[in-house]
């Protein structure tokens, strides 16, 4: 078996696009609760979102050389997506990683470890969702993985797995279920958007979703 495996299927472009129009809390609900990677994976500046194939990376801690390699790798629509083994005392990813993923059509970064050159990267809009930031160095010497799979954030991720990132965190959906986890979330955004708008006619949260039945299952009356 290969270290780095260069081939993987992906998501279609229109499931990914179709994907990236929804919220990770609805996707989550609609992937009976699972994909959700821990809540310390988060996004390193407000108001980002993120959707894409994942490409899977394993790197030695503190030394980000197949990282690179990943970036020389990936294809348009990719997000990398690392297990460094939580090492939050290096930078991994800086603005130099970041310029060149740009350049490759790389989407964003889900890394378990340490980033830096956050206001750089800020600036250029790339996407992170991170365990830590570090201003410290990595070295470049050990080779790691390349499409396999992977743990990050308490996550199982494949090649190829859809990845969703939002101020809310990173969900995770097998690429084998993706068409239907959309159909379902495509449904659950729908029924919100109902219920949204009859919140704003006035009505309460307790009639809309049957909680004040619930109440009254425990003599409570409101």
């Amino acid at each position: 078996m290969s270290q780095f495996n260069t081939e993987f299927t992906r998501a279609s472009a229109e499931m990914i696009a179709a994907f990236a129009e929804q919220e990770t809390a609805t996707v989550l609900e609609s992937n009976e609760k699972e994909g959700a990677m821990i809540h310390t994976i988060r996004p390193i500046y407000p108001g980002i979102k993120m959707c894409g194939s994942a490409l899977t990376v394993h790197c030695q801690a503190a030394d980000n050389l197949t990282l690179h390699a990943a970036i020389a790798l990936a294809k348009p629509g990719d997000v990398i997506v690392a297990d460094v083994g939580e090492a939050l005392e290096a930078g991994h990813w800086g603005e130099i990683t970041t310029v060149a993923a740009i350049q490759r059509g790389v989407v964003g970064l889900v890394i378990n470890g340490g980033v830096r050159d956050i206001s750089a990267i800020r600036e250029r809009g790339f996407p992170i969702f991170s365990a830590g930031i570090s201003m410290k160095a990595t070295v470049k010497a050990t080779p790691g993985q390349i499409n396999h799979p992977i743990i990050c954030g308490g996550v199982v991720v494949h090649p190829g797995d859809v990845v969703l990132g939002d101020d809310d965190g990173v969900v995770v959906v097998p690429r084998e279920q993706a068409k239907a986890v959309l159909a379902r979330a495509l449904a659950r955004t729908s029924q919100e958007a109902d219920v949204m708008a009859r919140l704003e006619q006035g009505e309460l949260t307790l009639d809309i979703l049957g909680f004040r039945k619930t109440l009254a299952q425990h003599g409570i009356e409101v």
